[in-house]
């Protein structure tokens, strides 16, 4: 199905958050502190890491297994990106591993970069409002009362530092560190949707558009090696060389010799067993 045969009409409630989030980080140039750019840059990382470590490489993948408190943490860390509930990450990411570059994957470039990076986002997804659906991409998933709850309120992490950040640090430090960072870690993630499927070196003979971005895995912590993980989707390890730079699977690496982190599928293990 390419973006012209889908539902196109606009979620109006994403719009006008996008337009919210933003205008405020426009704001938020013109209003900064040393404390609000430290404070910003550390909840990049967090959110980022959460993601990366705990949305991707564990909860959608399973790429290794951490004790579940840890798990939860890092669970909660991601939803304060504000990429969506867990449940329809994970069902949103699956299905893009099952199409591909092909008919149902929900942002291939083939139907528009605009559509890859943003557009999706904007249109209309009864899809991942569906619970057979739900129940068919994600069924480790939708029956743990955790995951159940943050799909739904998975806004309410964010709410609860935004009024943390302003209690605390004032409207400055709140600017940063939620308005300012949510918009350009969202940005970060859309662009391995869009600019990795466009830009860049392919490495593994995938079949289809994914590529390999240092400047785009430098902006996710490692998630634009982009390429690399579509050639061994399971492995939490995504730089596979010396010299990709990698930080989410190196604080897994970290957790795997604290022993917090156990059976982490390598490539070199997926390559025997495969």
């Amino acid at each position: 199905m390419t973006a012209t045969e889908k539902d196109l009409s606009i979620n109006w409630a994403t719009l006008v958050f996008l337009i919210v989030f933003h205008s405020a980080s426009v704001v938020a140039l013109f209003f900064w502190s040393w404390p609000a750019i430290v404070t910003a840059a550390i909840l990049y990382w967090v959110a980022s890491g959460g993601i990366g470590m705990g949305y991707h490489r564990l909860m959608t993948h399973r790429g290794y297994r951490v004790p579940k408190a840890v798990e939860y943490v890092l669970i909660f860390c991601g939803a304060l990106a504000l990429e969506g509930g867990p449940i329809r990450w994970a069902t949103t990411h699956r299905i893009h591993h099952a199409h591909t570059d092909k008919q149902g994957d929900p942002h291939t470039p083939r139907d528009g970069r605009w559509w890859a990076h943003i557009g999706w986002i904007l249109a209309r997804t009864p899809e991942l409002t569906d619970k057979a659906v739900l129940r068919r991409y994600a069924p480790d998933l939708v029956n743990q009362r955790f995951y159940a709850w943050l799909d739904r309120f998975y806004y309410v992490p964010l709410i609860m530092l935004a009024v943390a950040l302003l209690a605390f640090g004032g409207w400055r430090v709140m600017l940063w560190g939620i308005f300012l960072r949510v918009t350009l870690g969202l940005h970060s993630t859309w662009l391995v949707n869009s600019a990795t499927h466009l830009w860049g070196k392919q490495r593994f003979a995938t079949g289809e558009d994914s590529r390999n971005s240092w400047w785009v895995a430098l902006l996710t912590f490692g998630e634009g090696w982009h390429n690399n993980h579509h050639a061994h989707p399971v492995s939490p390890r995504h730089g596979l060389k010396w010299y990709e730079i990698d930080i989410n699977w190196w604080c897994i690496r970290v957790l795997q010799l604290l022993r917090v982190a156990r059976r982490v599928k390598t490539v070199s293990d997926l390559t025997r067993t495969g």
